[in-house]
C-alpha cells in the first residue's frame, strides 16, 4: 500500500488530557452490548437478564452513557424499570426521542432529585411528564431539580388538574421556550422553596407572581419574554423587591433587529438601591451601552461575579476585561469570548455572534495552541448540529485553531470528538459548499489524519461523497488528499467495504482522467492514484470495478504518458500488480503489447527501483505456476522469467520507505516450491524490503500468518534455485533471532 454557565444537569465528564475512566469503559462496552445482556418484554422493551445492584451514581452514569452515544430510547429506556438494581438520582434526558408511556414506566417509580427532560423529541409533552412524576409520592417529595426546556406545554390527553406546585420540594425549575402563561407562572410562584427561576421564551405578559417569591428566589432568566406587558416602572418595582435575587438574565437573542438597551436597562444601571445582593447580571444583546455606564454600577456592587455584555458595545476597559473576579462575556478579548461560548452554547444567535468574534480574532491574532476554546467550539456544534450559520462559523475557527502545528501537543481524545463533529457538520449539509470546505480544511492535517483516534472509514466515505458532488478543482484537491492518507490507515476489512463502492472507484478515476488530459503531474493526480492503488489492496471486488470502468485502458495511457515520471508510474504499476494478484482476472491483464512494455520497465538501467519492483510483481502473478493457463506465446513468458531472475538478484534496495503491507498473504503462493525461480525471487525480495524496514512489526506477521514454514521449506528443499535459498535464508536470520529476543 502506498504510504461555568449552563452546563448538562448530570454529565460526568472526564479529563481530556488523561485516559479514559475504568467505570466509563465499562459502561460504554455494557451500552454497546446491551441486546445480549438482555431478554426482551412483551412490549419490545429490554430488561437485563441478570443484573447485580449498582451504586446510585453508577446508575446514573449508565443512562448518561446511553444519552451520549445515542442509545437511548424507549426500547433501551426499558432497563431502568428493575429499581431494584438500577436506583436513579440524577438523569439527564435531554434531545432524545421517547414517548410519554416509556417515561412513566421507567424513570418515575425512582426517587428522582434532578431531571432535565429538555427538547425531549416525539410526543411526549410537560403534562405527560408532570403526570408521570407526580403518580410517585417519593418523586413528589425528593425532586429538586427540573428543567423541561423547548417542550409542548399539553397534550390532547392533559389532565387541567396537573400542577407543579405540587412538587413541593423544587427549588430549581427550567421551563424556557414551553407556552407557560400566567396563570402557570402564579402556579410555580407558589412553591415554597423555589429559589431558581427560567421563565424564557414564555407567554407570560405580567411578572407579578413573582412577589411570592421575594424572600427565596435567587436566580431569575428571563430572556426572550416577547409577550410582556408591564411599564417600566412595574418592571422595576418587582425586581427591587425580589431582595434575595443575586442572578438576573434579561438578555435578548433579536440582534437582527433594532435592539437599542430598554428603559428598564438603563435605569438598573442608574439605580443602585435596586438590587444589592446582585452577583450576575446578563444584558447581551442589548446594544447602545457603554463602559462609562458600568462603572457606578460595579462600585456599589462589590460582589458582582459576571457580566453579559456581548453584542452591547461594552467591554472595552480593562476593569470589564473578565481577567480578575469578574467574569464578562463580550467580544473585545479571548478571556470574554470563552465566557460566551461557555454561557451561550444553549443560545445559537448569540452562540454565534461570540463564535463569528472569535473567528475574527484568530485570524488576526497568533494565540497559540488553545484546546479549552477548540473544546468550546465543538460542544456549540454539538448543540446546534443543524444551524447552517453555527457550523459555517464553527468549522471555520476550528480550521484556526488546529491550522499547522497548533493541533499537535492537544488531547488527542479531543481532536478525535472534533473531528467526529466535523463528519457529522459535513454529513448534515452536504450541498454546503463552503461548510464542505472549511471542513476538509481542518481534516487536511497530517497529525490529524495519522494520529487522532476517530471513524476513518466513515470519514473516508463522507469525504468521497462529498467529492462526487462538487468539481470546485480547490475542494476535489483537499478531498483526494485526506481520502488518499485516510484509506492508507484502514483495516484489510475496512478497504474491502469501501472499495465495493462502486461510486468511489469511479470518482477517483474520472479525476485520474481529468488530471491527466491536461498532463498535470501535481498533488490531485498523484493522492488520487494512491487512493485507487490502497482501496484495490486485496480486494478483489475493487479491482473488478476498477476494469469495469476502463480502468487498464487509462491506467496504460498513463503508462506511456508519464514515463518521465516515476512516482506516477509507480503508483499506476502498484494498482496493475493489485489486479494480478486476483487469478480469474489475469486474463484481462494478457495483453502482448502492455506485458512487454512492462517487462522493458522491469529490467531497464534507467528507472528507479520502484518502478521495477511493481513491474515485476505484475509479472511474477502472471507468470506464476498458479492460476490460468499462460495463453500467449511461450517464449515470452520465459523470457519473463528469465528477465525476472535476472533482474531481482541486481535490484539494490532504496534508502527510502518505498512500500507498506497490511498482510503478506498475496505473497505466500509466489512461494511455493514449484514456482519458478524468478517468481519466488520476486516474493522474497518484497518480503526482504520491509522486513528490513521494520524487522519488529514484519516478524510478528510473518509468524502469525505462517510466513515462517514457507520461508523454512525454500531453504530445506534441495531442488530450490540457489539465489532463492539464499534469500530466504537471509530474511530468516533476520527474523528469528528478533522473534527469540521478543519471547
Amino acid at each position: 500500500m502506498d504510504e461555568d454557565g449552563p452546563q448538562s444537569l448530570c454529565g460526568p465528564g472526564e479529563d481530556e488530557d488523561g485516559p479514559p475512566s475504568l467505570s466509563g469503559l465499562c459502561l460504554e462496552c455494557v451500552c454497546r452490548n446491551l441486546q445480549a445482556l438482555c431478554s426482551v418484554r412483551s412490549d419490545g422493551s429490554l430488561q437485563l437478564s441478570s443484573c447485580p445492584a449498582f451504586p446510585q451514581e453508577l446508575s446514573d452514569l449508565l443512562i448518561h452513557t446511553l444519552v451520549q452515544q445515542g442509545l437511548l430510547n424507549d426500547r433501551t429506556l426499558g432497563v431502568f424499570r428493575a429499581t431494584e438494581c438500577l436506583r436513579l438520582k440524577r438523569v439527564s434526558i435531554r434531545s432524545c426521542r421517547l414517548s410519554a408511556d416509556a417515561f412513566r414506566r421507567a424513570l418515575c417509580s425512582h426517587r428522582l432529585k434532578e431531571l432535565d427532560a429538555s427538547r425531549l423529541r416525539g410526543d411526549i409533552t410537560v403534562s405527560d411528564i408532570l403526570q408521570g412524576l407526580l403518580s410517585n409520592q417519593q418523586c413528589r417529595q425528593s425532586l429538586q431539580r427540573l428543567t423541561l426546556t423547548g417542550l409542548d406545554l399539553l397534550s390532547s390527553s392533559s389532565d387541567p388538574s396537573l400542577r407543579f406546585s405540587s412538587l413541593r420540594a423544587l427549588r430549581s425549575l427550567g421551563v424556557a421556550w414551553t407556552q407557560l402563561d400566567d396563570s402557570g407562572l402564579e402556579d410555580i410562584c407558589s412553591l415554597p422553596v423555589l429559589d431558581s427561576l427560567d421563565i424564557s421564551g414564555t407567554a407570560v405578559t405580567d411578572l407579578t407572581p413573582l412577589l411570592n417569591l421575594k424572600t427565596h428566589l435567587c436566580s431569575l432568566t428571563a430572556h426572550g419574554l416577547h409577550h410582556l406587558d408591564m411599564s417600566t416602572a412595574s418592571l422595576l418595582s418587582i425586581l427591587s423587591n425580589l431582595e434575595q435575587l443575586r442572578q438576573l438574565d434579561i438578555s435578548n437573542d433579536r440582534l437582527d433587529t433594532e435592539s437599542e438597551s430598554p428603559a428598564v436597562v438603563l435605569q438598573l444601571l442608574e439605580r443602585p438601591q435596586i438590587l444589592p445582593a446582585l452577583e450576575s447580571l446578563d444584558v447581551s444583546g442589548w446594544s447602545g451601552l457603554s463602559d462609562a455606564a458600568w462603572k457606578p454600577f460595579l462600585e456599589v456592587r462589590r460582589g458582582m461575579r459576571f457580566l453579559g455584555l456581548l453584542a452591547t458595545g461594552a467591554g472595552a476597559s480593562d476593569f470589564l476585561s473578565g481577567e480578575g473576579n469578574l467574569k464578562v462575556a463580550g467580544e473585545f478579548n479571548l478571556t470574554q469570548l470563552c465566557e460566551a461560548l461557555r454561557r451561550y452554547r444553549e443560545r445559537e444567535v448569540l452562540l454565534q455572534r461570540a463564535l463569528l468574534h472569535l473567528h475574527n480574532l484568530t485570524n488576526q491574532l497568533d494565540i497559540g495552541s488553545q484546546p479549552d476554546v477548540l473544546k468550546l467550539v465543538c460542544a456549540g456544534m454539538q448543540t446546534h448540529s443543524r444551524s447552517v450559520g453555527v457550523q459555517l462559523v464553527s468549522t471555520a475557527c476550528v480550521f484556526n485553531l488546529t491550522n499547522l502545528e497548533l493541533a499537535v501537543g492537544m488531547p488527542l481524545r479531543l481532536l478525535g470528538n472534533v473531528v467526529q463533529q466535523l463528519i457529522t457538520t459535513m454529513k448534515n449539509f452536504p450541498n454546503h459548499e463552503q461548510i464542505q470546505k472549511n471542513c476538509l480544511l481542518a481534516l487536511c492535517s497530517d497529525h490529524i489524519l495519522q494520529t487522532v483516534p476517530f471513524n476513518r472509514y466513515e470519514a473516508a466515505k463522507q469525504v468521497m461523497t462529498c467529492l462526487s458532488l462538487y468539481e470546485d478543482q480547490t475542494l476535489q484537491r483537499m478531498s483526494v488528499a485526506v481520502v488518499s492518507l485516510l484509506v492508507s490507515k484502514l483495516s484489510v476489512e475496512e478497504i474491502g467495504q469501501l472499495g465495493a463502492e462502486e461510486f468511489i472507484i469511479k470518482q477517483l478515476l474520472s479525476i485520474v482522467q481529468q488530471r491527466a488530459s491536461m498532463g498535470a503531474v501535481d498533488s490531485t493526480l498523484k493522492f488520487a492514484l494512491s487512493a485507487l492503488w490502497n482501496l484495490t489492496d486485496e480486494t478483489p471486488k475493487a479491482c473488478r470495478i476498477f476494469l469495469q470502468n476502463q480502468g487498464l485502458e487509462l491506467y496504460t495511457e498513463l503508462l506511456e504518458t508519464y514515463f518521465f515520471d516515476s512516482s506516477v508510474q509507480q503508483k499506476v504499476l502498484g494498482l496493475l500488480n493489485n489486479v494480478a494478484e486476483v487469478e480469474d482476472l489475469h486474463e484481462r491483464l494478457m495483453e502482448e503489447d502492455l506485458l512487454k512494455y512492462i517487462l522493458a520497465l522491469l529490467h531497464s538501467p534507467v528507472v528507479e527501483v520502484g518502478v521495477s519492483y511493481f513491474a515485476g510483481g505484475i509479472l511474477a502473478n502472471l507468470t506464476s505456476s498458479r492460476g490460468p493457463e499462460w495463453r500467449l506465446d511461450a517464449e515470452l513468458r520465459n523470457t519473463i522469467l528469465n528477465k525476472l531472475h535476472s533482474s531481482v538478484i541486481s535490484w539494490t534496495p532504496p534508502d527510502h520507505e518505498m512500500v507498506s503491507y497490511r498482510s503478506f498473504q498475496p505473497f505466500y503462493p509466489l512461494l511455493d516450491c514449484s514456482q519458478p525461480s524468478g517468481v519466488q525471487l520476486w516474493a522474497l525480495w518484497g518480503i526482504q524490503l520491509v522486513v528490513r524496514q521494520s524487522v519488529s512489526d514484519y516478524s510478528t506477521l510473518l509468524e502469525n500468518e505462517g510466513g515462517l514454514h514457507k520461508l523454512r521449506d525454500l531453504t530445506s528443499d534441495p531442488s530450490i534455485h540457489t539465489d532463492v535459498h539464499s534469500l530466504a535464508l537471509n530474511i530468516l536470520r533476520v527474523v528469528e533471532p528478533q522473534l527469540q529476543n521478543c519471547s
